[in-house]
């Protein structure tokens, strides 16, 4: 029970969710201190300008005028000046004593009674986060100068840290508010792109579950999981046709094997009493088992030839298919005594492999030797250049029996024999061989009745392998 899970927690979908929502966290963390340090900043330095430059004023009328604390009395006209919004003012007199309370009432320290029997007008004392009832004040005690008494400026910060208190209770809020949204749209869109992924995968669970090929595979759209859908489902197609050709080949090679073999135990029975066997017939008995072991041979490598034409490794390289046309015709020249003329003509190079290309002109110059048995005129082979683009024509022609119209359409078939060719030897794998290699390299194979007797079977080759 708890492979699952932990399976579920690290899944894709889960991965992108997670990340999405710590991405965007940490950016709006970032982002929220940097704004909330800025903001707090810039207010902060704007309420001590205001104090500062309201001291300041009040320093330079003290300097340039001769005041007395009934001029700062709270009925006193003008008092406003130094009275400014969020600011609190109290007057001491001479001794320190308060003469004109503030509101609220500011503390009185020593040091301000030192200022208040100061003569020098403008000397200045402040005193930083005073307590005050609830609230917290930034004071600065004055001198009025000649020993008259002082006046003391107080404004207020505590409402400003409330403020930015509130400010970041808010931001903290916001940005919570954020980093859920972000996680949860993170597990849409996580969940919106990993569907399809999702569906792959138990597509691909149930190949590996069931063995089937043939599921339907999901493809939508085109991007990357798209091409990724129509690529697993193209490769699923390929294995289930290269399954059902080897099914097919095993079937079909199974049948074909049982003729030879039941033969072979026939004429192996009949040795055991070999003695008893004229000495005709027992040289006929040594010939039979000759040839059905030379047959059976042949099956055996056209088989060999015909499964590695299927997943033939042969790297592609440029060749020149009238260069192949020559070793062919050399060589079945010195092995059947035969007369074979090779035409080219145009380019007849090509991008293939050279092993099948020779292997599929070598079957069809040998089922020609086989078929032509009057020999009235040589074998021809002939390479033509691209008569479509990037397509090359190889076709040999013999003045054999011909091909009867029922059987144009079946000779590339594996183990297809003619009734004409069932007592020859052979075992009708050599021009499937050939049509394997002409699918593989683009082309396709043909066969027609040559005018005036015998026949033309051939293959195309296209552009590239």
């Amino acid at each position: 029970m708890v492979r699952p899970r932990r399976l579920r927690l690290l899944s894709l979908r889960t991965t992108f969710a997670v990340s999405f929502a710590a991405v965007t966290a940490a950016v709006t963390l970032l982002v929220g201190f940097l704004s909330y340090n800025a903001a707090a900043r810039l207010v902060r330095v704007d309420q001590q300008s205001v104090f500062d430059e309201v001291v300041q004023d009040l320093r330079g009328t003290l300097e340039q005028q001769r005041m007395t604390p009934e001029d700062f009395s709270s009925s006193a006209p003008g008092h406003d000046l130094v009275r400014p919004a969020r600011t609190d003012v109290q007057v001491l007199g001479p001794d320190g004593a308060v003469v004109d309370p503030g509101s609220p009432g500011l503390p009185v320290t020593g040091a301000d009674r030192r200022i208040a029997a100061r003569a020098t007008a403008g000397a200045l004392t402040e005193h930083a986060d005073v307590d005050v009832g609830n609230d917290v004040y930034r004071i600065a005690t004055v001198a009025l100068g000649g020993g008259r008494g002082a006046v003391q400026v107080a404004q207020e910060f505590s409402d400003t840290e409330d403020l930015l208190r509130a400010l970041q209770q808010r931001t903290l809020i916001l940005m919570a508010a954020v980093v859920v949204g972000a996680g949860l749209f993170g597990w849409w869109l996580a969940r919106r792109i990993t569907r399809r992924l999702v569906l792959l995968t138990s597509a691909a669970e149930d190949v590996a579950r069931t063995r089937r090929l043939g599921i339907q595979v999901p493809v939508t759209g085109y991007d990357e999981v798209g091409r990724l859908g129509r690529a697993f489902d193209r490769m699923l197609g390929r294995l289930a046709q290269s399954e059902e050709d080897q099914r097919r080949l095993v079937q079909d090679a199974g049948h074909e094997l049982r003729t030879p073999l039941t033969s072979l135990r026939t004429n192996i029975s009949l040795l055991r009493r070999i003695d008893e066997l004229p000495a005709g017939a027992r040289d006929e008995l040594v010939a039979d088992l000759g040839q059905e072991a030379r047959e059976l041979t042949d099956l055996v490598n056209e088989l060999v030839d015909l499964a590695a034409g299927q997943s033939d490794t042969e790297p592609p390289q440029r060749v020149d298919l009238a260069d192949i046309a020559e070793d062919v015709a050399g060589l079945a020249r010195r092995r059947s005594g035969r007369e074979i003329v090779v035409r080219a003509s145009g380019d007849t190079s090509t991008d293939g492999r050279p092993g099948m290309l020779q292997r599929a002109l070598s079957n069809l110059v040998e089922n020609a030797t086989k078929f032509d048995r009057e020999k009235a005129a040589p074998i021809e082979i002939v390479v033509s250049g691209p008569a479509l683009p990037g397509t090359i024509r190889v076709e040999v022609l013999d003045r054999g029996s011909g091909i009867a119209d029922e059987d144009l359409m079946r000779i590339f078939d594996r183990f297809y024999r003619a009734a004409d060719a069932r007592s020859l030897p052979g075992s009708g794998l050599g021009l499937s061989i050939v049509r394997e290699v002409a699918l593989a390299h683009g082309g396709a194979p043909f066969a027609v009745r040559r005018e005036g007797g015998g026949a033309v079977i051939g293959f195309t080759v296209g552009g590239g392998a």
